[in-house]
């Protein structure tokens, strides 16, 4: 028994309220549970009780046992002097205040249903489970199911929206270099992501600007801040960036030494950094005011369209410096493009929409709606207890549902677990 628990079956009246009996056969009649505290203090705020013929104003506080009030030294806390009334599950001792009057005790197991209690005790069973209700996952209806996942994606956005504000203050509110860093870092994926955002930073945005326009110029400033033109290689293009980024680097005053090393290690060839930066480097130069762009109504295939980019000529026969390979146009693909619209560009819009007091939740759900689920672990796992992940809005809930509920036995904050505990 967790007081979690307790807490849960108080603050929705998981109980028979009606004849309610203190542990000294005072009628106890409830006008309001109170607020759930969430920090120091006693559990419950600003209840209304009346007990036998008395109306109480005050706090609640709530323990498994009785005795816990002493072991948690609330009798010296004055803190504790407005409670009205200890709600535990087991009744073993009385208590007082610090002034040493005594306090109401209701014992509220002897008023709740065995049901829940069985419920409980099986979803937190100590069985060994990827979740904790995988057994009975698939039983909970879909309508259930649908709205909570609504509710958790907006939770990861606003989750999300942390890092975009985070970097907007750094930028003096500049949406295009948020912009910039967010993609850059997105292009990097898992693998390179930090390392990809920690080039980004290591360029003042003023100077993507300048130097968008020239191709050239924008891949050699992106190689060069990320160490790649430092090597002892015989290549004209390879000769010809170096050459480019020392001009770069002495006008601009640059430096990469706190960029982090790019990694090759089990990537496959399209996404090597190499060709990541180079395809960031096209994005940009071919999209000037990228922000403005990706901020205005659009459908999907605008957005495809948008981020249909390749390599420069050179990459089109390589993967790294030097080894040349076999011929291909490596344009972002469509599943890549669905990550950028998920990890940055829906964020971005999001973040945008939020700071100008304005709500497109039904534009945000749309777009996200008609993305194809993500494909990873979390989500093969849900969908083998039941097909619950058909598109990118449901792929990001359920991470959101197994990241901040289910792997921290959140059960009794989630839709899921509630619906399952009042079966």
């Amino acid at each position: 028994m967790q007081e979690d628990f307790l807490h849960y079956i108080w603050k929705h009246k998981k109980f028979q309220i009606n004849n309610l009996k203190t542990s000294n056969n005072e009628t106890v009649l409830i006008k309001q549970v109170g607020q759930h505290n969430l920090n120091s203090g006693p559990d419950f705020f600003n209840a209304q009780l009346k007990i036998d013929d008395q109306l109480w104003a005050g706090n609640v506080e709530i323990h498994v046992k009785s005795s816990d009030w002493f072991l948690h030294n609330h009798e010296q806390d004055k803190t504790y002097d407005n409670v009205i009334l200890h709600v535990v599950w087991e009744h073993d001792t009385e208590v007082f205040r610090k002034d040493n009057t005594p306090i109401s005790t209701l014992q509220i197991k002897d008023f709740t249903d065995i049901s829940i209690l069985n419920n409980y005790e099986k979803l937190f069973s100590k069985q060994s489970k990827w979740i904790n209700c995988e057994s009975d996952f698939a039983s909970v209806d879909n309508f259930i199911l649908n709205n909570w996942k609504e509710r958790l994606y907006f939770e990861r956005l606003e989750q999300k929206s942390q890092m975009i504000e985070t970097l907007l203050k750094a930028s003096k509110n500049d949406w295009e270099d948020v912009l910039f860093k967010m993609l850059a870092k997105n292009f990097g994926l898992k693998v390179n992501g930090e390392s990809f955002l920690s080039l980004s930073q290591s360029i003042d945005f003023s100077i993507i600007r300048k130097t968008q326009f020239n191709l050239y110029a924008l891949e050699a400033l992106l190689f060069g801040q990320a160490g790649y033109l430092e090597q002892d290689v015989e290549d004209a293009y390879y000769l010809e960036l170096v050459k480019e980024y020392k001009f770069l680097k002495q006008k601009f005053k640059l430096d990469n030494t706190q960029v982090l090393p790019l990694q090759f290690f089990r990537l496959r060839p399209p996404n090597f950094p190499t060709i990541r930066l180079s395809q960031l480097a096209n994005l940009y130069n071919k999209q000037q005011s990228l922000f403005s762009k990706v901020t205005e109504p659009h459908s999907l295939e605008d957005f495809y369209e948008l981020f249909k980019v390749s390599t420069s000529n050179y990459w089109k026969t390589h993967y790294t410096f030097q080894k040349e390979s076999k011929s291909s146009l490596k344009t972002l693909t469509k599943s890549f493009i669905d990550l950028l619209l998920i990890n940055t560009i829906i964020p971005i819009k999001f973040c945008y929409a939020k700071q100008k007091g304005e709500r497109i939740d039904d534009v945000i759900i749309e777009l996200t709606n008609g993305i194809l689920s993500e494909k990873n672990s979390i989500i093969t796992a849900f969908n083998n207890l039941k097909k619950v992940s058909n598109s990118a809005l449901d792929s990001q809930a359920l991470i959101q549902l197994k990241t901040g509920y289910c792997d921290k036995n959140q059960c009794l904050k989630c839709a899921v677990g509630n619906a399952l505990l009042n079966k």
